[in-house]
């Protein structure tokens, strides 16, 4: 399974105030608030655990068909972060969701999967046939099958992404 997020830093700037009281302890574990605090990055750690949290849940939202506000039962952890790149995991209910972000100046940009050799198997796919299900998970629709698709935007990004079989 697959899922996906993308954050148009600049339009975050515009929408949210990530430093006002309260933002970070609402949406963010203990553990992940310190990660935050310690980074000389703030900003792009609130970003990039957030990214992390979105493209998990809608693995989660797929395979429970629960939708619900949940980010603190999210938890992230990083395996490896550079300036432009990390890894990590997400963890909620035992679940396991493995992430590769790509951090730009511009967007943050996330994909989360479920089996972790699927991590270096998802593609990006322009406009195609999506169909919903009854839920509102949506699927690739191709000659003959239905094939599952993340789909996000945010500002002025747009990102669909399959795994490649």
């Amino acid at each position: 399974m697959i899922g996906n997020d993308i954050i148009d830093l600049e339009q975050s700037r515009i929408d949210s105030r990530w430093q006002r009281k309260g933002f970070i302890e609402k949406l963010f574990t203990m553990e992940e608030q310190q990660s935050i605090s310690d980074s000389h990055e703030p900003e792009i750690m609130v970003w990039l655990f957030w990214s992390m949290k979105e493209a998990a849940y809608k693995i989660y939202n797929r395979q429970t068909k629960i939708r619900e506000f949940i980010p603190k039962k999210l938890s992230c952890t990083l395996d490896f972060l550079q300036s432009n790149q990390a890894t990590g995991k997400v963890i909620c209910n035992e679940n396991v969701y493995y992430t590769k972000s790509i951090i730009s100046s511009e967007s943050i940009h996330t994909i989360a999967v479920n089996v972790l050799e699927n991590i270096n198997r998802v593609i990006e796919v322009q406009n195609k046939e999506i169909v919903k299900n009854e839920n509102g998970i949506p699927f690739l629709k191709t000659a003959h099958t239905l094939q599952d698709i993340s789909i996000s935007h945010h500002g002025r990004f747009k990102k669909l992404v399959i795994i490649k079989n």
